[in-house]
């Protein structure tokens, strides 16, 4: 595959994929947890509908990049497409708890399958000088499918059902994998691997994955995931609920406030990191947004919590985005898909644990001792760093 320098239209046609994927995934996330209810009143299996999407995608992220160095990133982008609309559409039918967590791991699994060679073939279309910028844009524009995808989905299942909002979400990615099969330049993308690729072996891929840069890559990922979905998105909102003593308003516009931070941090984290290195801008991101969770602990204030909730996205943003190019500038071509895997496995595990190891330390300690903890651990992982 030549790489580029400049956009080919093959990437906005990834990036259209890309964006309807992500929508679909967020017309669900306002009322997942309240439809997962209604189909178990007694609660005892919600969380696995939540968590089924992490735990699907954990043992096949290694596996799959493996597989896609070998023969190619299209035929798993194409199944992972085609698994992503199979899971969506069994959520829409499921008449039990358990058909829509079956749903949700399929979906999960799809998912992992279509973002995991998504971005492997951004990696390998893109010359280094630009990638950064290629991948922040695209993962950006991701990112405002998810905030429009949320508030759209909440009226839609006001308006029509919860279930009818899975139809939606199957037709968006439906139209994804016509697409693939109809736009020329998406029918020839991500082919068969060249013969060399083809043979090689399990070990020397796996080895590849002992070289330490990538396993501080690795390390901050988990940590970044650990403090996302655990930290940002389970015990924030019950610290600004009874802690705080805001309303569900007031903490709808702070999460706002913080997705329009990552979203800006997103768009110019890959345009920074080619200007000023991948190093730098994920130091800046890590010290930038370290201070900012301690700061929520010294704070009461609507207007200055939303301001140190914008300033901390930003952080993450540029974080986050940057980890992903590093790790394709210091790993061999050869072994990108393994790499992704193995990062994005990372990623998984952290989205698992997170929420767990969190919510246990606002428990049984506080709120105040869990952002702190986070604070620690993302000034830990800005030390890592350093010796890469």
């Amino acid at each position: 595959m030549t790489r580029r320098t400049a956009y080919p239209r093959v990437y906005f046609e990834l990036v259209f994929i890309g964006f309807a994927s992500i929508l679909g995934m967020g017309l669900i996330g306002a009322f997942l947890p309240i439809l997962a209810k209604d189909l178990d009143p007694t609660g005892n299996l919600v969380g696995l509908v939540v968590s089924a999407w992490f735990l699907a995608r954990v043992f096949i992220e290694i596996p799959s990049g493996f597989i896609s160095d070998r023969i190619g990133r299209r035929r798993l982008f194409v199944l992972g497409i085609a698994l992503s609309a199979v899971g969506s559409f069994l959520c829409a039918v499921a008449p039990s708890i358990y058909f829509l967590i079956a749903g949700r791991a399929i979906w999960g699994f799809g998912v992992a399958l279509f973002f995991l060679n998504n971005t492997a073939i951004l990696f390998d279309l893109f010359d280094p000088a630009v990638r950064g910028r290629a991948i922040g844009t695209f993962q950006g524009i991701e990112m405002v499918g998810s905030l429009i995808g949320g508030p759209i989905g909440g009226v839609l299942a006001g308006v029509i059902g919860y279930n009818t909002v899975f139809y939606f979400t199957s037709a968006l990615t439906g139209l994804s994998l016509v697409l693939v099969f109809t736009l020329h330049d998406l029918k020839g993308l991500g082919g068969r691997a060249p013969v060399a690729l083809e043979r090689i072996s399990l070990r020397a891929a796996l080895s590849s994955l002992t070289q330490w840069p990538i396993i501080v890559v690795c390390l901050i990922c988990l940590t970044r995931m650990l403090i996302m979905n655990g930290l940002m998105s389970t015990v924030f909102q019950l610290y600004l609920y009874e802690n705080l003593g805001f309303g569900v308003t007031l903490i709808g516009i702070i999460v706002g406030a913080r997705t329009a931070g990552t979203i800006v941090a997103t768009l110019a984290s890959g345009h920074l990191s080619d200007r000023f290195g991948r190093k730098r801008i994920i130091l800046l991101g890590l010290v930038l947004e370290a201070p900012c969770l301690y700061a929520y602990t010294l704070v009461s204030p609507f207007e200055t919590v939303l301001l140190i909730g914008f300033v901390d996205a930003l952080g993450a943003g540029l974080t986050w985005t940057t980890l992903t190019v590093l790790l394709s500038d210091i790993v061999q071509p050869e072994y990108r898909g393994v790499a992704l895997g193995f990062y994005r496995t990372f990623m998984d595990v952290g989205g698992i644990l997170g929420p767990i190891i969190f919510m246990a330390i606002a428990t049984a300690l506080s709120p105040y001792i869990a952002f702190i903890v986070g604070a620690l651990l993302l000034l830990s992982m800005a030390g890592l760093a350093m010796t890469i």
